[in-house]
C-alpha cells in the first residue's frame, strides 16, 4: 500500500460551539482534547507516514504551550492555516513529504471515527484514486425560504459527507492549483470532483459524528464509551496514549521554532 499523509484543519473559528474561551477542538473530552482524539484512529496505522496540524495563527501561542509534549511525542508537523477551510488545507498541502502518494483530510473536530472506517477508506482510495466516508440520508430532507417549507427534497441518491477524505496526491494538488479561490467549497471532494475526478464512496457512520455544538461533545463522550468498550473486548495493544506519560519527562522541551517549523 501507498504511504498516506494526514491533514487536520483545525484553524476555524468554533462560532456555533457556544464557548467564547475554548474553541470546540481544544475541550476535553474524556482527558484529551477533541482534536488529539480525532488523531487516534491513523497513530497505529502502519501506512500513515506523515499527520499535520493545521491551527489558527491566534491560537500559535496557546497551543505551543498546551500542546507541545504531545506534538513531539506523536512526531506531528504543525503548520498555520489560512482564513478559510481550504487555504488551510492548501498551506499544509504544500507541506506533505515527497514520499507520501495519499493525502487524508480529516476534521479535526471528529473524534469518533475508527480504525477500520480508516482501513476502508484508506483502501478504495488506493484502489480507485479518491475515497471518502459518507452515510446516505434517512430523514425528509425539507428546503426553506424565509422561514417557510418550500419544497421536500427526494432524498434518493443523497449521502451525507463525512471524512476521512482520502485522495491521490497528485489529484489533490491539481484540485487545488485549478480552484477558485472566490468560490466557497466546503469539502476536498467537492474541489476534486470539479478537477474530473471520481470519489468513491465507503460506508461511514451515524457516530462519525463532528462536534458543532455542545450537544454534539455530549454524543461524542457516550459514542467513544461505546468504541472503547470495544476495543477492551479485542484485548490489550493499540492505544496510542497508554503510556506516554510515563515517557514525556524524557522529552527534549521544545522552543516555538522547533514546534512550527520555522
Amino acid at each position: 500500500m501507498g504511504r498516506f499523509a494526514v491533514i487536520l484543519p483545525a484553524a476555524g473559528r468554533s462560532s456555533r460551539f457556544g464557548d467564547p474561551k475554548t474553541k470546540k477542538i481544544y475541550t476535553d473530552l474524556d482527558g484529551r482534547a477533541v482534536w488529539l482524539r480525532s488523531l487516534r484512529p491513523f497513530l497505529n496505522n502502519d501506512h500513515v507516514g506523515q499527520i499535520i496540524i493545521a491551527i489558527a495563527e491566534d491560537d500559535r501561542e496557546m497551543f505551543e504551550r498546551r500542546f507541545r509534549d504531545d506534538v513531539a511525542f506523536l512526531g506531528l508537523d504543525v503548520v498555520i492555516g489560512g482564513a478559510e477551510r481550504s487555504d488551510t488545507v492548501g498551506v499544509a498541502l504544500a507541506k506533505v513529504k515527497g514520499s507520501c502518494d495519499f493525502v487524508a483530510v480529516h476534521d479535526a473536530a471528529r473524534p469518533c471515527v475508527t480504525p477500520a472506517q480508516v482501513a476502508a477508506v484508506f483502501g478504495a482510495a488506493l484502489e480507485r484514486g479518491a475515497a471518502m466516508l459518507a452515510i446516505p440520508v434517512a430523514d425528509t430532507i425539507k428546503r426553506v425560504e424565509e422561514g417557510v417549507v418550500a419544497a421536500t427534497v427526494p432524498r434518493a441518491g443523497l449521502y451525507l459527507a463525512q471524512t476521512p477524505q482520502v485522495f491521490r496526491r497528485d489529484w489533490l494538488a491539481e484540485a487545488y492549483d485549478r480552484r477558485d479561490p472566490a468560490a466557497a467549497a466546503t469539502d476536498d471532494a467537492q474541489l476534486v470532483e470539479a478537477a474530473g475526478h471520481p470519489v468513491a464512496i465507503v460506508a461511514g457512520s451515524a457516530f462519525n459524528l463532528k462536534i458543532t455544538t455542545q450537544e454534539d461533545l455530549k454524543l461524542a463522550r457516550a459514542v467513544l464509551r461505546v468504541i472503547e468498550q470495544e476495543e477492551e473486548a479485542r484485548g490489550p495493544g493499540g492505544h496510542p496514549f497508554a503510556d506516554e506519560r510515563a515517557m514525556w519527562d524524557d522529552l527534549p522541551k521544545l522552543r516555538p521554532s522547533d514546534l512550527f517549523g520555522i
